[in-house]
């Protein structure tokens, strides 16, 4: 059985590798005993994540719906074939996440089936789904069985998913409005997108990002740099966002590159080693 779990969770970690280099750099800073459990969410959240968006051609909603089946199915018997399942269902099972996190995240999956525009209520519902669970399932992880150190820091790991969720938003206005239809911004009118709204959208985000940073600095010492350094990334995202013109935003997606994310890697780990993280 040990040799089977080692594969499922290596299987999530090439996931993780594939879909995105830089978080699977800040994972690599983590405390070893982290990386397989962090390697899970990640491989979960992106396959569910892929079903509604890169499916085409299939029943998305049919694909969901078995996901979520065979998800909780796997938590309750402790045991699943497809590998991604096996090593989520570990994940949960050994740290005790809670089920109302995983519903919410598949909640939010489908809603980008049903939904092209979103009010503020189904905005916020959305943003704790997509993004803000997420934050708190590696929180459940990070703190191991410290169950005061987790409920003191839930509301910054909230803040921390929903700045990385609304950059995504800003990020990938071009794509999420012309080949998805969709407009996650309540009242933004994206055929009129002007740089009044896109501050106020970053009015928002610099608040999240404060908040979060808080709670970065009182994570576990396993933990802190990782987290500290898709801080770091997402941050000089942000700034590059709002040095971006409204228009220009709707026209690309604004990146960092692979040799700045490289040196922002490298000031993160002396600023942490250093103390001086601010």
């Amino acid at each position: 059985m040990n040799l089977y779990n080692e594969t499922c969770f290596e299987c999530s970690k090439i996931i993780t590798k594939k879909y995105s280099t830089s978080f699977s750099k800040g994972i690599k800073a983590f405390a070893k005993r982290f990386r397989y459990p962090i390697y899970a969410v990640y491989g979960f959240v992106r396959y569910a994540d892929e079903i509604v968006d890169t499916f085409h051609g299939f029943n998305k909603a049919l694909l969901i719906t078995e996901f979520r089946k065979e998800t909780f199915e796997a938590i309750e018997r402790k045991i699943s074939l497809n590998p991604v399942l096996q090593s989520f269902q570990k994940v949960v099972n050994t740290y005790q996440i809670n089920h109302d996190l995983i519903d919410a995240f598949l909640r939010s999956m489908e809603m980008d089936l049903e939904n092209t525009s979103y009010s503020d209520d189904g905005y916020k519902t959305y943003i704790y789904g997509s993004a803000e669970v997420i934050g708190l399932m590696c929180l459940k992880i990070f703190c191991e069985d410290d169950e005061l150190l987790y409920t003191q820091l839930v509301p910054k790991a909230q803040s921390l998913g929903a700045a990385f969720q609304k950059i995504n938003f800003l990020r990938d206005i071009k794509s999420d409005f012309e080949e998805r239809g969709r407009t996650y911004f309540p009242a933004v009118d994206f055929n009129n997108f002007n740089e009044q709204e896109k501050k106020l959208i970053e009015t928002d985000i610099k608040k999240d990002f404060d908040d979060a940073l808080e709670g970065i600095l009182q994570l576990p010492v396993g933990a802190q740099l990782g987290v500290y350094i898709a801080y770091v990334y997402y941050l000089e995202l942000f700034k590059k966002i709002k040095e971006t013109p409204a228009k220009v935003i709707m026209q690309k997606r604004i990146r960092v590159s692979d040799r700045q994310k490289m040196f922002l890697y490298f000031q993160a780990y002396l600023q942490q080693k250093l103390k001086v993280i601010s």
